[in-house]
């Protein structure tokens, strides 16, 4: 297994509101935690920071070998539940901090298996060779449009609602998280990045970037390219890989 990532202020912002956290649990195991910041000058780089921190904690802790899928739903499920728990009270506590938040993809990857929750608009994909598969959906309210054939997915892309969410940790006191699991091929890429990736490059340029570059090289060319076509948020992209 060979996890790979990176992370850019791009050519906008002035502050990286963006975290993520990658480990190896062990040569099979590894697991990812991305979160896309918002809220104030500060709040978002606090809320995302939280998150990353607690969930990665809470899965080192939580991890058992031969759990079964129902467990590390919940695993997962509880370590997101538990850090927008911390990010709504600090918040609540502070005026300056009211209103931030943080979207998030966490990952588990045993062997082959990957187990995935995410909230808001930060994705996970599997590219192969040839083809490239968004397993998370988007929770934005350009997502909805689209699914109630409002806009075309053409039409979205320069929408002014754009990175307008309909979900993040920390705004409520409680969330909703969606779980999925895929099995990965040896010759799949697991790849979680945050809207500033996905904004800013094409599917099938990141597909044509996966095919010619070796895993260790992915975020740092994949970055390369969002700050190339502008770098108007901050980016994030980590890459997994099952197949030393």
């Amino acid at each position: 297994m060979i996890i790979s990532g990176g992370s850019n202020i791009g050519r906008v912002r002035s502050s990286n509101q963006d975290s993520f956290v990658t480990e190896k649990i062990s040569d099979s195991v590894g697991f990812i935690v991305v979160c896309d910041g918002m809220g104030g000058a500060n709040g978002g780089n606090i809320a995302s920071e939280v998150a990353t921190n607690i969930i990665s904690e809470h899965i080192k802790s939580a991890y058992r070998e031969n759990m079964s899928s129902n467990s590390m739903r919940y695993l997962l499920m509880s370590a997101v539940i538990a850090a927008n728990a911390e990010i709504y009270d600090r918040a609540q506590e502070d005026d300056d901090l009211l209103g931030m938040g943080t979207t998030v993809v966490a990952a588990i990857v045993v062997d082959k298996m990957a187990h995935i929750v995410h909230v808001g608009d930060s994705r996970a994909y599997i590219v192969s060779s040839n083809n490239i598969e968004q397993i998370t959906r988007d929770h934005s309210v350009i997502q909805s449009m689209i699914e109630n054939g409002e806009i075309t997915e053409q039409e979205a892309k320069n929408h002014p609602n754009r990175n307008v969410i309909t979900r993040a940790l920390g705004v409520r006191d409680k969330v909703d998280v969606d779980y999925n699991e895929i099995v990965l091929s040896e010759d799949d890429i697991l790849l979680i990045c945050t809207d500033g990736l996905s904004n800013f490059v094409e599917d099938k340029k990141i597909t044509k970037i996966i095919k010619k570059h070796k895993i260790s090289e992915y975020p740092d060319v994949l970055i390369d390219t969002a700050n190339n076509n502008g770098g108007g948020d901050n980016i994030t992209v980590v890459t997994l890989s099952v197949k030393e």
